[in-house]
């Protein structure tokens, strides 16, 4: 008899501890910051670029990607670049598992990009054809939350209207992506690529020219910049897009610019101070940004 209720003690215990764990692990990867994620991919980039030390880097991105769900960011693009530097020194990347798990991360830009051939080409070479890589582009697609797509078509729509000539309509049409902005962050979060795209049929949805213009509001700015900052810690806003709003308010007051994102680089007279605000959110120096923008266009204009 007390066997037995020793041993329903112990099957208390589990069934009560696993609710526990589950719960610990989802606050801890929810808990995660992201600007340190930014700070080691520019770091692990370097190292690759820079110093041309591939193996030590994918060792590095693999510890990095281990810890954090990879966002293969625009310019270093990491995840990819972590999974193509590894096939060709001949190491292991998680294979199929982990090219699948990148897809969704170029999907955005898939039927609007010339995709490189070399790409496409490596999935071949892991039993992956274009078909399937299409099909999974789709599925991405189905994913999207629709309603949020739709209610950023207009608000988009809204920003551009009469090409922001009229300055009551653009006040007016401000207003009222401020409000859609403020309602879908309580009720869906950040709406980022990976929940209503960057394209819808032909229309462009960047989302980041209307963050951009609620820098043009004093009654709005506050809000926004402690909100989306939030949302920049946990990987959803690119950290540039939230540094041009801060930049382009500074610009407003005659502040001088915080994040040097917003202007050209000879009006910024105390660099080391805005490269200290820069790697502070996740951006890297100014000089390795000009680095970065360099290669990127080198490597476009040998595709």
């Amino acid at each position: 008899m007390a066997e037995s209720k020793h041993m329903k003690q112990n099957y208390n215990i589990k069934y009560l501890l696993g609710p526990v764990l589950i719960c610990f692990f989802l606050y801890c990867c929810k808990s995660k910051d992201y600007i340190t994620y930014y700070q080691k991919v520019y770091q692990i980039d370097s190292i690759y670029r820079i110093a041309k030390q591939p193996e030590k880097a994918t060792d590095l991105y693999r510890k990095l990607f281990r810890k954090y769900r990879p966002l293969n960011q625009e310019r270093t693009e990491e995840y990819e670049t972590y999974i193509r530097i590894s096939d060709n020194l001949g190491k292991n990347f998680g294979g199929q598992r982990n090219l699948y798990r990148l897809i969704p991360l170029i999907a955005p830009y898939w039927r609007y990009k010339k995709v490189d051939p070399k790409f496409i080409s490596l999935y071949k070479k892991y039993g992956i054809d274009s078909l399937k890589m299409e099909q999974k582009v789709k599925e991405w697609e189905k994913k999207l939350d629709k309603k949020m797509i739709d209610s950023f078509v207009v608000a988009i729509g809204r920003d551009q209207f009469n090409g922001r000539s009229n300055s009551s309509e653009i006040f007016e049409n401000d207003f009222k992506n401020a409000e859609l902005l403020k309602w879908t962050f309580k009720h869906y979060g950040y709406p980022s690529m990976q929940k209503i795209g960057l394209y819808h049929k032909d229309i462009f949805m960047p989302l980041d020219v209307i963050i951009l213009h609620m820098a043009d509001y004093d009654q709005h700015h506050p809000y926004f910049k402690a909100k989306i900052l939030e949302y920049v810690k946990s990987g959803e806003c690119p950290p540039r897009d939230y540094a041009a709003m801060v930049d382009r308010n500074n610009l407003h007051h005659k502040i001088p610019y915080t994040y040097g994102v917003y202007q050209r680089s000879q009006n910024i007279t105390d660099s080391a101070k805005v490269n200290r605000n820069r790697k502070s959110i996740g951006l890297p120096s100014l000089k390795y940004r000009n680095k970065l923008a360099k290669d990127q266009a080198d490597s476009l204009r040998t595709k």
